[in-house]
C-alpha cells in the first residue's frame, strides 16, 4: 500500500477544505493529530483557533463581521480522558456526550449526518485518537446530489510507527465541491512537531488556508505539547 507524503499531497490540491490526519511518530513513543480548516467566503475566513482547557475552538476574528455562525464555529478538537476527540464541527460535543456515557463513536455520529450546506452537503469527518496510539475516523456524507440520505463509512486502525490516515472534507475546488471519496489516505507522520507542524501550513493553499492545529502526545505519559498556526491572527 502507498504511503505519501503529507506536504506533497496538500502542495497538489488548493482546497481539502477542512482536514483531520491521526497516526504515530516514526519512533512509536507518540501519538499526532492534525486539524487544518480552509475557506472561501468572507465569513469562513474570519476565524482562528483558540485554546481550550480541554481543547481548541474556533472563533470569529471580527465579531461584528461574522455573518452566520452555525457550521464555522465550533469546538474541533476535544479531550476525553486520555483520549482526543477531532472533528470538523459541532459533532465533536456529540461524540463527547456519548463516550461519557460509555458508548461508542459510531453510537454517536449515527444520531448526525452531513452539514445542510445544500448544494455541496458538506460531509462530516471525525476522528478518535485512543491513549494507545489506536485511532478511528469517519466521514458522513450525502448519498446523492439532493441530500436525500446519509451514507456513515468507519475506519479502525492500530497506531503504527511513522503512518497516519488523512481524511478531508473535499477531493478538490469545484462548484458544487466534489465530496471525498474512498478510504483515509495513507500519510507518513514527521518525528518533530514543529518541523512537521511547520512543512504542513506551509503547504497548504496561501489563499485558502485558515488555521492548523498540531498535537503530538506521549503514549507512556499522557503529556502533550501543541502547536496553533492562525492566517488572520
Amino acid at each position: 500500500m502507498k504511503t505519501q507524503e503529507l506536504p506533497q499531497l496538500l502542495r497538489k490540491n488548493p482546497y481539502p477544505g477542512r482536514g483531520v490526519v491521526l497516526g504515530a511518530t516514526p519512533d512509536g513513543r507518540q501519538s499526532a493529530a492534525l486539524y487544518f480548516i480552509m475557506g472561501r467566503s468572507a465569513n469562513s475566513r474570519n476565524r482562528v483557533f483558540v485554546q481550550e482547557p480541554d481543547g481548541i475552538r474556533t472563533q470569529a476574528r471580527d465579531p461584528e463581521k461574522m455573518e452566520d455562525p452555525s457550521l464555522v464555529i465550533y469546538h474541533p478538537v476535544r479531550r476525553v480522558g486520555r483520549s482526543l476527540i477531532v472533528t470538523n464541527g459541532d459533532q465533536t460535543d456529540t461524540i463527547l456526550e456519548y463516550l461519557e456515557r460509555g458508548q461508542t463513536l459510531e453510537q454517536a455520529l449515527r444520531s448526525r449526518e452531513f452539514e445542510p450546506d445544500s448544494p455541496n452537503w458538506t460531509p462530516r469527518i471525525s476522528g478518535l485518537l485512543s491513549p494507545d496510539g489506536g485511532y478511528k475516523l469517519s466521514i458522513l456524507k450525502s448519498a446523492d446530489e439532493k441530500g436525500s440520505a446519509c451514507l456513515r463509512q468507519f475506519f479502525e486502525y492500530p497506531g503504527q510507527p511513522g503512518l497516519g490516515h488523512f481524511i478531508h472534507t473535499y477531493v478538490q475546488d469545484g462548484s458544487p465541491l466534489p465530496i471525498f471519496e474512498g478510504e483515509p489516505e495513507r500519510v507518513e507522520i514527521g518525528q518533530d512537531m514543529e518541523d512537521f507542524a511547520r512543512q504542513v501550513w506551509e503547504s497548504l493553499n496561501e489563499e485558502n488556508k485558515i488555521s492548523l492545529f498540531v498535537q503530538y502526545t506521549s503514549l507512556e505519559t499522557g503529556e502533550a505539547c501543541q502547536l496553533i498556526f492562525n492566517k488572520y491572527e
